[in-house]
């Protein structure tokens, strides 16, 4: 997607393979279950406002303390992993699925198919990713619905760059050789033999995606465009306490520890199957 690899991947190449991948899917773990078990473990609604208790510092009852309305800061996070969690999937499935598809076409077909999809390619790519993004989200109108269609309109350019030129190594290969003088369908050749041994890398590099998935979500919701409030979503918290950035530091340190915590696990789990699988992100 963006060419931004300081972005995209931080360097962890200072931890043993197992240790980075068995990390990263450890962290990924917690969160999970700290997202599907947040109805129980949340000591507060998350959408409760107290105006007795606003900007509260952490500590008891309040471990993370309070926002400006009053609401458990603890509470909203926990519930905020689930949209964001939920973000990283949806905004990886769709440009993964898309991009698969088109360049597996464009790899095999060749020819003038694989000419205009290129060139498809190249007109998105001619823009700044960003810019792109918000442009189709202002369009559409905000909300997630519009943040995951942005995203599968400007997101599978990668895939299908990744998808095609490793289309275009094996189908020279001896197994398509054989499955061709077998008499297989075309069909059968790409999707049931050449696919599946192109996706190797696009695999890969869907997890080290899923650290720029989560911060273009962020800072869409952060900008307005994204999940709208009152909702628990961590841009959204760090969107609403930035005024009182010096007063109560808490109400945006916190989310942005757990964003930056969530990108590392992806990241770690990148590295990790990267290593494993003889690809790099």
């Amino acid at each position: 997607m963006m060419p931004v690899q300081a972005v995209r991947h931080f360097s962890v190449r200072w931890l043993p393979r197992r240790a980075a991948l068995r990390a990263g899917m450890g962290i990924l773990l917690m969160w999970c279950v700290l997202a599907a078990l947040a109805p129980w473990l949340a000591p507060f609604d998350p959408l409760y406002q107290n105006a007795d208790a606003r900007l509260l510092a952490p500590g008891l009852p309040h471990l993370f303390g309070t926002d400006n309305f009053g609401r458990d800061i603890f509470s909203r996070i926990l519930w905020g992993a689930r949209v964001d969690l939920q973000i990283c999937l949806l905004g990886v499935v769709f440009p993964f699925t898309i991009g698969t598809i088109v360049g597996a076409l464009s790899g095999y077909l060749g020819g003038p198919v694989d000419a205009f999809i290129m060139r498809c390619i190249d007109i998105v790519l001619a823009f700044p990713f960003l810019v792109l993004m918000l442009s189709i989200i202002a369009i559409i109108g905000p909300g997630l619905g519009s943040f995951y269609i942005a995203m599968a309109l400007v997101g599978w350019v990668s895939y299908a760059r990744l998808v095609r030129s490793q289309v275009l190594i094996l189908k020279h290969s001896d197994f398509m050789l054989a499955a061709r003088s077998l008499g297989f369908s075309h069909g059968r050749i790409l999707f049931a033999h050449l696919l599946p041994n192109a996706l190797t890398g696009s695999i890969v590099f869907s997890m080290s995606d899923c650290v720029l998935v989560l911060l273009n979500g962020a800072a869409v919701s952060y900008l307005g465009l994204g999940v709208q409030p009152p909702t628990a979503e961590w841009g959204v918290m760090i969107a609403e306490g930035q005024s009182f950035i010096t007063t109560a530091w808490w109400i945006t340190t916190f989310p942005g520890l757990a964003i930056v915590l969530l990108a590392m696990g992806f990241s770690l789990l990148a590295d990790g199957l990267g290593d494993k699988l003889g690809a790099r992100p």
